[in-house]
């Protein structure tokens, strides 16, 4: 369950050995004034796949926790399915590093590296 993914429309679809696959149908309400795909949602998307693909590698009672993300956009989306893969560039044991990438089809509209934190809530540490 992922609150956040279900309400912009994120679907996971594959999270597997710090790698994961989500998925969005492009919808209105994803639109910004000038008719394309909000810069906001592309970014919630790269988070999300960056955090799916590192939640893989997380033991019992870890979390984790962005702590910043640099994106690059590169071509506008007007519609369709959009589609951004997650990596687990590095894994240490307080901090990963991750890439993400997003596409049209085929095509790579935007790419994002992130680091996030990896720790227990201090009621269960």
């Amino acid at each position: 369950m992922h609150p956040f993914a279900d309400l912009i429309g994120f679907r996971i679809d594959a999270q597997a050995a710090g790698k994961s696959s989500l998925s969005l149908e492009v919808a209105p309400r994803h639109m910004n004034p000038h008719g394309v795909v909000h810069g906001a949602v592309l970014y919630a998307l790269a988070d999300t796949a960056m955090g799916a693909a590192l939640y893989t590698s997380l033991a019992t009672g870890e979390q984790c926790a962005t702590i910043e993300i640099k994106i690059s956009y590169f071509k506008p989306v007007v519609s369709g399915t959009v589609s951004c893969e997650g990596e687990v560039v590095y894994r240490g044991r307080a901090v990963a590093n991750l890439d993400a990438r997003i596409f049209l089809g085929t095509v790579l509209v935007a790419r994002a590296n992130g680091s996030f934190a990896i720790f227990r809530r201090a009621s269960e540490a």
